[in-house]
């Protein structure tokens, strides 16, 4: 099987190297953090010392990090991967970044022989850990059918969005812009019951056997309910950069996106009061605004 790289092994990368390691394929990975290379190896994979290092040992090389300035340093900066790479070989961007900022990567690649495959995931750590993520791919077909089995490795399924590198990513941005609008919504009927005394499982009960429910808003309200505020694999972080993404993409195409901001503000809000909270502080800020808790 080809080898395959992975760098970045946060929540995300360590889930996507273990499964393509469990896969069968030789899987190198990189990460700032040395502590991240004890996880790499326990999952049977080999820890590089570099970007570089982990791109010459790759055919295939996943980026994982956590925006665009990171990812062009991985393969462009000191030690980065293109010093190792080979030409024929390919980099799958997982990351979540601008649509600009991976379109800026593919001639720089193209130049040295190296194909590009946009395509960010969605599914969290429970997807990446599962081997269960969605792909949305971009680039072109024979690039992708080239790597095929190393995404299907990592993916519940693999949608292929177009040809044009950046696609990938204005279809991640869509996304993250309904289930940011989704969190939102959920989080303000969540506190809207409980300021006016429903018990959090009778609302549960109801959402859950309407029209409104779905594993989304079910996985969100048992946090919310739980009071898992911390640790449950969804920083909020991730989110209002994702967010960000969104409007900025809406800024550049023109599209309007009234409840996308609303979200985004909440998000800024929630990270501002409670930066190392993952995103169900959002709701303990409005808690905080009404005077109330939320609760089974």
């Amino acid at each position: 099987m080809q080898p395959v790289g992975v760098i970045g092994l946060g929540q995300m990368g360590i889930g996507i190297a273990r499964n393509l390691a469990s896969a069968g394929f030789p899987t190198i990975g990189f990460d700032l953090r040395a502590e991240r290379a004890a996880l790499l190896r326990a999952a049977g994979g080999v820890a590089a010392r570099s970007c570089a290092e982990a791109g010459a040992s790759s055919d295939a090389l996943f980026v994982m990090v956590m925006n665009g300035g990171q990812a062009k340093d991985a393969l462009f900066g000191e030690r980065g991967a293109v010093e190792g790479l080979s030409p024929g070989s390919t980099v799958i961007v997982t990351a979540t970044v601008l649509p600009s900022e991976v379109q800026a990567l593919e001639e720089p690649l193209a130049e040295r022989g190296i194909d590009l495959i946009d395509s960010p995931v969605s599914g969290g750590k429970a997807g990446a850990d599962g081997g269960a993520l969605t792909l949305m791919a971009a680039g072109r077909t024979e690039v992708l059918e080239r790597s095929r089995a190393a995404l299907d490795a990592i993916s519940k399924r693999t949608f292929h969005v177009g040809e044009q590198i950046g696609q990938g990513q204005v279809v991640k941005a869509s996304l993250q812009s309904l289930i940011g609008c989704i969190f939102a919504a959920t989080f303000e009927a969540f506190v809207l019951g409980a300021k006016s005394g429903v018990k959090g499982e009778t609302l549960f009960d109801v959402i859950r056997s309407s029209a409104a429910g779905s594993p989304l808003i079910e996985t969100c309200a048992r946090h919310l309910l739980d009071r898992s505020f911390e640790n449950t694999g969804s920083h909020i972080g991730t989110m209002y950069k994702d967010l960000g993404i969104s409007m900025s993409v809406a800024r550049e195409a023109g599209a309007a996106m009234f409840a996308t901001s609303a979200a985004y503000e909440m998000f800024q809000a929630g990270i501002s009061r409670y930066p190392d909270g993952d995103n169900w502080v959002v709701a303990k800020w409005l808690e905080e605004i009404a005077g109330t808790e939320v609760g089974w």
